[in-house]
């Protein structure tokens, strides 16, 4: 039974992502963009790139005085993305992430269910429940973004990538030009940046997992899965707002260039050269795509779970 409980958490979870990856990789493009300093979307780059962005997406001739510190709405730029490089483009890296994120979310969502299981059996009786939860997530997320790494670095260069149809970068392609150019290790680039934002996944599992609790215990169970997504949507967007920069800082250290090299640099740089709203460009987009994403996301998960579980009960 420990074994198909293992499996019933994989499956799960590899649904959960896939289905969220899906439905919402158009803003995750957009949100890609928003973070890196070498989209056509920072308005902090050259001239000639500002200009091109509002004549396009904002239909001005020229950008307005204060172009620099305004805020580009999303459908300004998904405008933007199909009108220069065609609908297809809203979907640059899905390839990858389809091949990540089933693994990545299954991978995740086993290591933790099996964390809080070993952790609920070996600490005190009187541990609090939180402190199992965190140290699920803490796990889980290191053991996630250790392995599948690789795809998304990959993922994120195909999502900068500009050119047009006939001219698009493919997967195979540029796995050969981070391979030519970085070697093997050149595709955990990024990866400082992803263990410190398991703070994120800390964060938004001690908050699900107590606003699922709370919930479930003031209502009818014919409610669960609603329950399920109100405490993925509210938590997520807890998790996002506090621990964002992280976010920013691995697009930035996945991006082409060698102008960050580290973490803490990046972070650094960022704050240096575009203040602190640097640090959170595309959080907009980035709520926007998290929430709809993690409560599609976890109701998927708990409703394969429950539907499996309830199936092997019945045998």
């Amino acid at each position: 039974m420990p074994h198909y409980d293992a499996l019933v958490h994989l499956l799960a979870g590899g649904l959960g992502g896939t289905v969220g990856a899906i439905v919402t990789c158009p803003l995750e493009v957009v949100k890609t963009r928003l973070q890196s300093s070498v989209s056509h979307f920072n308005l902090s780059g050259p001239p000639s790139i500002v200009n091109r962005f509002y004549s396009l997406a904002l239909g001005a001739s020229e950008p307005p005085l204060n172009a620099q510190n305004s805020q580009l709405g999303i459908w300004r730029c998904l405008r933007y993305i199909v009108e220069t490089e065609g609908a297809r483009a809203l979907f640059k890296g899905l390839g990858p992430n389809l091949v990540g994120v089933a693994p990545s979310r299954a991978i995740y969502f086993a290591t933790y269910s099996n964390s809080k299981n070993f952790l609920t059996d070996t600490l005190p009786p009187d541990a609090p429940v939180s402190v199992t939860h965190i140290l699920s997530a803490a796990a889980a997320g290191f053991v996630s973004c250790t392995i599948t790494n690789p795809v998304w670095f990959v993922k994120t260069r195909l999502q900068l990538d500009e050119n047009s149809y006939g001219r698009r970068k493919r997967t195979l392609q540029c796995i050969k030009d981070i391979h030519r150019t970085h070697g093997l290790v050149g595709f955990y680039k990024g990866i400082t940046a992803s263990y410190f934002g398991i703070t994120e996944t800390i964060i938004h599992f001690v908050i699900y997992e107590h606003i699922k609790a709370v919930l479930r215990s003031h209502a009818d169970e014919n409610n669960h899965f609603a329950h399920y997504m109100i405490a993925g949507a509210i938590s997520k967007t807890c998790a996002s707002v506090i621990a964002y920069p992280h976010e920013v800082a691995r697009t930035r250290l996945r991006q082409e260039g060698s102008k960050y090299t580290g973490f803490m640099q990046t972070i650094g740089l960022v704050y240096k050269e575009e203040g602190y709203s640097g640090l959170y460009r595309g959080l907009g987009t980035q709520l926007v795509r998290q929430i709809p994403n993690t409560a599609l996301m976890m109701t998927t998960y708990e409703g394969v779970v429950f539907m499996l579980t309830n199936q092997t009960s019945n045998l």
